[in-house]
């Protein structure tokens, strides 16, 4: 699965000056059974919060393909990058393979590689020789829902 650089988040005073609150029920939408509907606000909630931690090191980048649907990555989802963090063994990182950047999850046990989250694609191992840099740890997916 390639990804496409989209762009940063911008600076912690932009993100408070543009800042959307937006309402925040208390009761949870059922996924199963449908369950009596209160209407009460808990609180409001902002997204850009909610998604980015870490504004100065954050940045955003769109899937494309299908290596990773197992993780709930679909073509076309926009990817929320943190560089800040360290990778750690099972995130999902984007990297750079030798020029290309991708998305996968990150093994660093017992051997060091990439594993998709499609059973049509293969591991990719990452060895010395490989021209391999880890961009940012992906820490939200935002999809757009269409009908």
């Amino acid at each position: 699965m390639r990804v496409t650089y989209l762009g940063s988040a911008e600076s912690e005073s932009f993100l408070a000056s543009q800042s959307m609150q937006i309402p925040l029920y208390v009761e949870s939408v059922s996924a199963g059974f449908p369950s009596p509907a209160q209407d009460y606000v808990e609180r409001s909630l902002d997204l850009n919060a909610l998604c980015i931690q870490h504004p100065s090191a954050t940045f955003f980048v769109r899937a494309q393909g299908d290596s990773m649907v197992g993780a709930g990555i679909h073509s076309g989802d926009i990817l929320v990058v943190d560089r800040s963090l360290t990778a750690k063994h099972g995130d999902i990182i984007i990297a750079s393979v030798h020029g290309e950047l991708t998305v996968k999850e990150l093994q660093l046990k017992p051997n060091v590689l990439l594993r998709p989250h499609n059973k049509a694609y293969p591991v990719m191992p990452i060895s010395e020789e490989s021209e391999f840099e880890v961009f940012g740890v992906v820490t939200g997916v935002v999809r757009r829902l269409q009908r």
